[in-house]
């Protein structure tokens, strides 16, 4: 009788509806693979023969299986200095990022808040209108943060994004009474801002955190404006004065060492990308789900 209901209730399927479902779900393998196989292809070409990859016979599977690359990247010292830098201004900046931000989108989501519209503008316009490259270097350079490794946390910290993403989470999200009710017993804004709103945020926090640490991660364009010493210089940078070496000498030989010498460096650049990628692919899916909550943070609710 059971196996009759289910039967039963069962929703049957047009022909129209398979083909559909066929179509959409080769659609979406299509997409999967284009955006997988980049970086398979990366992964697999850094441990191949150089000369396979390098004359295109290298697709599906690794072949002549070496780590070549690999031993002469860390051969650089570059490399662990690079990273060394590279996590403490992810720590440090995402620190900063948050110790900013977050207090300035609690209060531009306070009503009683005096010339919040004024304040509000001044934060949304640099979205759009940004003083340029030159203005910013003559004010980076007119308060000594020159090839100082703090230009890498502090002067890029406020951000008008994670600002108007945190103010619209605070308004949308933790209740009015809260506050009216915080109030009878005696709290005030700043009391409430530590007490209240901050545990009960834990989702904007770890978004923006995120957001903020894979920046740090992936940026280079600071680092190459305004560092100059070696030592303060991050992954990303380092990782791109070693190519640009390994080129510069398979440039400068000839016959047979010159093929390899240009063989190697191309190996070379297959390992830096995973080497400055590896780090946040493996962070990323223990993160996700803060990712996808991320993309709904800034949004208007009903």
């Amino acid at each position: 009788m059971q196996a009759t209901i289910r039967k039963s209730n069962k929703v049957r399927r047009s022909k129209g509806d398979v083909i559909f479902d066929t179509v959409v779900y080769i659609i979406t393998g299509l997409m999967i693979l284009i955006a997988i196989y980049p970086m398979y292809f990366i992964l697999i070409a850094s441990i191949s023969d150089p000369a396979l990859v390098s004359s295109g016979e290298i697709v599906l599977v690794p072949n002549g299986f070496n780590l070549r690359a690999y031993e002469k990247l860390a051969e650089f010292d570059d490399i662990w200095t690079g990273y060394r830098n590279t996590i403490l201004y992810v720590i440090g900046g995402t620190a900063i990022t948050l110790a900013v931000n977050i207090p300035a989108s609690f209060a531009l989501s306070r009503k009683q808040l005096f010339g919040k519209r004024a304040l509000m503008a001044m934060y949304l316009i640099p979205m759009f209108f940004t003083g340029g490259l030159i203005p910013t270097y003559m004010v980076v350079k007119a308060v000594n943060l020159v090839d100082n490794p703090l230009v890498m946390i502090l002067p890029f910290s406020v951000a008008s994004y994670y600002i108007i993403v945190g103010r619209t989470f605070f308004q949308n999200t933790i209740p009015e009474e809260l506050w009216e009710a915080a109030q009878l017993d005696g709290c005030g804004q700043v009391r409430y801002f530590f007490i209240v709103a901050l545990p009960l945020s834990k989702a904007v926090l770890a978004v923006i955190a995120l957001w903020s640490a894979v920046g740090q991660w992936n940026g280079y364009f600071n680092a190459l404006i305004y560092l100059r010493s070696p030592e303060f210089q991050p992954i990303q940078i380092a990782l791109r004065n070693i190519l640009i070496n390994n080129q510069m000498m398979g440039m400068t030989q000839i016959g047979a060492a010159a093929v390899e010498a240009r063989q190697l460096a191309e190996l070379i650049k297959y390992a830096s990308i995973v080497v400055s990628s590896l780090p946040i692919m493996l962070l990323y899916p223990f993160v996700q789900k803060y990712f996808n909550n991320g993309i709904m943070l800034g949004s208007v609710k009903g």
